[in-house]
């Protein structure tokens, strides 16, 4: 079987060959014979019945600076294509959800990964909700009092945006700080949307471990620590990948969730545990697969690209 592949994605010339896991996944289509087309989600459009694209087939290479080749600069129907990624990086804005829209025009005649429309109506940190049993306390609000009396029930707390990502704005406050009501006054000149707090795990000083899964189904997990002093262990904001395995409780997380991503249309997600609590569910564009790979030997890709041909077939 071979594929025509679009992806919707960040510039790809600058992404980390090492490290970037939509490079990753493109490289194992490339290996199996799919054809890659790439375009930025700013070059997407609506016209006139159509949805289109305007961009370039590529080919890569795993080589740090020349990883690679452009071909001419075409405008293409992404309904003629096989198969459509959606993964350029949040923030989760209008624009994204946009595009969310669009692919959902031709999807699921093209296969459009993950499903634009769960992953509009199943952002990260909203989806983890429908699994209150599973996670530590939490409250989403814009409400000054509201958030102040969940700090007074909890103490320590932590609080960030409800549509950032990569660790940007998140902030620990403990008993004694006293920088509620300005982080408040920031948040809400910035935007209109409400805040999400939770309880402070301390375990997350021993990590924070991002599960890969596929199809519903956990593959692996890395461990991602924070850097002395610091309480984000996103990867992004300095922390340190390790190798680790799965839990029990990371099996009976990924057991009591599977089915909702499977169902949806969410191929690839990773979801965020700390201690024994879901913290997320990243189904925008997670990352991982590399570090898994080289820790654990494995080829999530491959497992990714194999969910995907049973689909098209």
């Amino acid at each position: 079987m071979t594929l025509k592949v679009a992806l919707q994605m960040d510039p790809i010339g600058g992404v980390n060959v090492n490290a970037d896991s939509t490079f990753r996944i493109a490289l194992e289509a490339q290996a199996r014979g799919h054809s890659l087309f790439f375009y930025t989600p700013d070059k997407l459009a609506f016209v006139e019945g159509r949805v289109m694209a305007r961009g370039f087939p590529i080919h890569l290479r795993r080589e740090v600076g020349n990883h690679v080749r452009y071909g001419p600069e075409a405008e293409v129907d992404l309904a003629t294509f096989d198969v459509v990624w959606l993964r350029q990086d949040p923030p989760f804005d209008m624009g994204y959800i946009t595009t969310t829209h669009l692919l959902d025009m031709i999807h699921p005649k093209t296969l459009v990964v993950n499903d634009p429309f769960w992953v509009r109506n199943y952002p990260e940190k909203l989806l983890v909700l429908r699994f209150a049993d599973l996670t530590p306390p939490t409250a989403i609000a814009r409400d000054l009092a509201t958030i102040r009396a969940f700090k007074a029930r909890h103490g320590d707390i932590i609080l960030k945006p409800l549509y950032g990502n990569g660790g940007a704005g998140v902030f620990r406050l403990d008993e004694n700080d006293r920088n509620l009501a300005s982080l408040h006054e920031m948040f809400t000149a910035i935007n209109r949307e409400p805040v999400i707090v939770q309880k402070f795990i301390p375990a997350v000083s021993k990590g924070d471990k991002r599960v890969i899964l596929v199809n519903g189904e956990p593959v692996g997990a890395i461990n991602r620590v924070p850097q002395a002093g610091e309480t984000r262990s996103n990867m992004h904001a300095g922390g340190r990948p390790e190798k680790v395995g799965l839990t029990p409780r990371d099996l009976e997380i990924c057991a009591a969730i599977g089915p909702t991503l499977r169902d949806h249309g969410q191929v690839f997600v990773g979801i965020d545990i700390i201690g024994d609590y879901l913290t997320e569910i990243n189904v925008t564009s997670p990352t991982g697969i590399q570090e898994l790979e080289r820790f654990d030997g494995i080829n999530t890709a491959a497992k990714i690209w194999q969910a995907i041909e049973a689909k098209r077939a």
